[in-house]
């Protein structure tokens, strides 16, 4: 008698359990097929900006606003969808003052995919050969989060080129936790299994409630379905680690003025204010200024951002004058 029980609840848990992997399969199956026919449509519906340029047999996007005597050319953080949509706010209030260009690496907006290996010295040549195709030959560099990483590399590769360095909330070679362990297998299936798609269609936007607008919000949010865990940006999160030991040994040439805005409460990150505040030191003109805000300080910030630009260049300026007379009065 135990034993016909004991038989009749294995085999209504092996039934149960079969039924579970049964309906887990057929979730899969479904998020799967529906994120192929939903990236073609949202393909669709994604409208194009900029220009794309060749780059090692490949085609990058660049966008260019304003009329500026000095140019100002923007790089993304990691992993940003869109970098010409995410960096709006900001782009409206430089654009009044300067050309303004937004080159978005392979992986990135409307560039494609790309099978090279991101390596800082590889995406710094790259976004080097796509400025020489629109030319742009000198500028201010400004980047967000581990565009402070390529700029070490972009600052002492082309000199000559990079006027000054403006970061927005900038990673540096020193700060912790940057050798840890990502599950990339994890991201890649969620992405490939439609599963990263699905989970985001529970939450709304971040953006909304940034002042973007409506349209612009709707066309980050298909980006983001596009671009998001694609293989070239988990490439990048990969050697990770190794692009920022590789930045250890470099610095800022210190003639270069060097602006960084900075999360005032350091995003969880030990001593962000006096590593960045080491980091100035390494210029001449080095300035460093917190404000409050999240990592995307360009989302909440952008006002503060582009008016504490102006003033600080219109000082560096200044200052290279007075240096300069001071200079020839000596000789």
């Amino acid at each position: 008698m135990k034993k016909n029980k004991s038989k009749k609840i294995r085999h209504t848990l092996l039934k149960i359990f079969g039924i579970v992997v049964a309906l887990v399969g057929l979730f899969f199956a479904f998020t799967f097929v529906s994120n192929l026919i939903l990236n073609k449509t949202d393909l669709k519906k994604i409208e194009p900006y900029g220009q794309l340029v060749p780059v090692d047999g490949k085609q990058m996007n660049v966008t260019i606003k304003g009329e500026g005597a000095e140019t100002i050319v923007l790089i993304p953080g990691q992993g940003t969808a869109s970098p010409t949509l995410d960096f709006e706010l900001l782009i409206d209030e430089l654009v009044t003052d300067y050309k303004v260009v937004v080159v978005e690496p392979f992986g990135y907006g409307w560039s494609d995919t790309t099978n090279t290996e991101r390596t800082t010295s590889n995406i710094v040549k790259e976004i080097h050969t796509a400025l020489e195709h629109v030319n742009v030959d000198e500028f201010i560099l400004m980047g967000h989060s581990i565009a402070g990483i390529y700029a070490l590399e972009y600052t002492n590769q082309y000199p000559e080129q990079v006027t000054a360095f403006i970061g927005v909330d900038t990673s540096v070679p020193h700060q912790s936790g940057m050798d840890a362990k990502l599950p990339l297998r994890t991201f890649a299936f969620a992405k490939q299994s439609g599963l990263l798609r699905f989970m985001s269609n529970f939450s709304s936007s971040p953006y909304t409630a940034f002042g973007y607008k409506e349209h612009t919000v709707e066309q980050l949010t298909l980006f983001s379905n596009k671009n998001s865990m694609n293989k070239t940006t988990l490439n990048e999160l990969k050697l990770l680690s190794e692009n920022f030991k590789a930045a250890q040994s470099l610095t800022f040439p210190e003639q270069l003025p060097l602006l960084l805005f900075i999360q005032q409460f350091g995003a969880g990150v030990p001593n962000w204010l006096e590593l960045h505040e080491e980091q100035a030191k390494q210029s001449q003109y080095g300035k460093v200024i917190p404000l409050d805000g999240s990592h995307y300080l360009h989302h909440t910030k952008s006002k503060e951002i582009a008016d504490a630009t102006r003033q600080y260049l219109e000082q560096v300026k200044q200052q290279k004058q007075n240096n300069n007379q001071s200079q020839n009065l000596a000789q």
